[in-house]
C-alpha cells in the first residue's frame, strides 16, 4: 500500500495545463499523472508531454473517459468546456479539480477550507486573485470580525490570456464572493488591474479589511504571517511586501481602524515565466488540492482493506 498512487489526468494543453503537468512531474507524491490531453494535436503541451514520457492525447475528454483508473481531473480548458466536462466526470464517479470560472462546485482555498470538502466531486479554485487574497481575509476575520473586505490584484498584461479578458466580470464576482463565503468578510469587492509595464511586473496584491470592532493589532499581524507561511508550503513565491499596516480612516461606517496588506507572488518558473505569478497560484493551489484529495483516497483504501 506504501508505493500506490491516484491516477491523475489533466484536461487542457494549453499554457495553465503544461505548467500543472510540470508541478505534478516535479512532485509526485500520492498523485501520478498519467494523462494530458487538450484539442489541438499540434500544441506545445501534447508535444512536451510526450517528450517527458507523459501519455498525451487530443481527444479531450473521452481520452480521459476511456482509462477507468483515473480518479482525479484537473479542468484547464474554459468555464464553458468545464460545464460540459463536469456532468460526465461526476456520472463516471471522477473528482474533478476546476481552474475555470465554472464553479459548478464548492470553492476551495486550501489552507481555509479544503479539508471540509474531501467528499465533494467537484471543486472549484476560484479565481487567482481568489487564492492570493482570500487567506489574508481569512487570517484576519479567523482574530476579528470583518465588515468589509476589499482586494486589487495587479498582474502583468502579459501574463493575462484571452480567457483572463473575457471573464474579467466574472473575476471580479468570484473573487468577491470568496471573500465573503471563504474569507468571512461580511461585504467583499474585488478589483484587476493589468499592467502593460515592460518588463513584466510580479503579480501584486493589496487586501484591505475593515474589522468590525476591538482587535489586538499583534494577533492580527501573528495571524497573518501565520497564514503565509502556510501558503507558502505549497506557493514558495507567495510572500508579504511588508508587515500589515493599522490605520484609522473614514468609512462609510465612520471612522473605522483599517488593516492594510500588501503581497506579491513570484511563479516558480516551471513553464510559465516568473512574472506569471497569477498563474503560477493556480497550478500549484491545483497540485496541493489534488495531492490532499489523493491522500484521502489513498487512506479511505487502507481503512477498507
Amino acid at each position: 500500500m506504501g508505493n500506490e498512487t491516484i491516477k491523475a489526468a489533466i484536461l487542457g494543453s494549453g499554457n495553465i495545463g503544461t505548467d500543472l503537468m510540470y508541478k505534478l512531474l516535479d512532485r509526485p507524491g500520492s498523485m501520478e499523472l498519467v494523462l494530458l490531453a487538450g484539442i489541438d494535436p499540434h500544441s506545445e503541451g501534447l508535444a512536451r508531454a510526450r517528450a517527458l514520457g507523459v501519455a498525451a492525447s487530443a481527444q479531450g475528454i473521452d481520452a480521459v473517459l476511456e482509462r477507468p483508473e483515473i480518479q482525479i481531473v484537473f479542468d484547464a480548458t474554459s468555464a464553458k468546456a468545464h460545464v460540459r466536462h463536469a456532468k460526465r466526470l461526476h456520472e463516471t464517479g471522477r473528482i474533478a479539480i476546476d481552474l475555470t470560472p465554472a464553479a459548478r462546485g464548492p470553492y476551495v482555498v486550501p489552507p481555509v477550507n479544503l479539508r471540509q470538502h474531501l467528499d465533494a466531486s467537484n471543486v472549484n479554485l476560484i479565481t487567482c486573485g481568489g487564492q492570493a487574497t482570500i487567506p489574508l481575509v481569512y487570517a484576519v476575520s479567523r482574530v476579528t470580525p470583518v465588515r468589509y473586505a476589499e482586494i486589487v490584484s495587479t498582474v502583468a498584461s502579459r501574463s493575462a490570456g484571452p480567457g483572463t479578458r473575457q471573464n474579467i466580470d466574472e473575476f471580479t464576482f468570484t473573487t468577491a464572493h470568496g471573500l465573503e463565503v471563504i474569507g468571512g468578510a461580511q461585504q467583499g469587492k474585488a478589483i484587476i488591474i493589468l499592467n502593460p509595464a515592460e518588463p513584466p511586473i510580479l503579480m501584486r496584491n493589496t487586501v484591505y479589511a475593515i474589522p468590525e470592532g476591538d482587535f489586538d493589532p499583534a494577533q492580527v499581524r501573528d495571524s497573518v504571517e501565520a497564514m503565509v507561511a502556510e501558503v507558502q508550503q505549497y506557493v514558495p513565491g507567495y510572500r508579504l511586501k511588508n508587515p500589515p499596516v493599522f490605520d484609522m480612516r473614514d468609512t462609510p461606517w465612520g471612522r473605522k481602524p483599517v488593516v492594510t496588506v500588501l503581497l506579491e507572488v513570484e511563479g516558480a518558473g516551471h513553464f510559465l515565466p516568473p512574472y506569471a505569478g497569477n498563474l503560477d497560484i493556480m497550478t500549484a493551489s491545483a497540485r496541493r488540492v489534488g495531492e490532499v484529495f489523493a491522500q484521502h483516497l489513498l487512506s479511505r483504501r487502507e481503512v477498507m482493506v
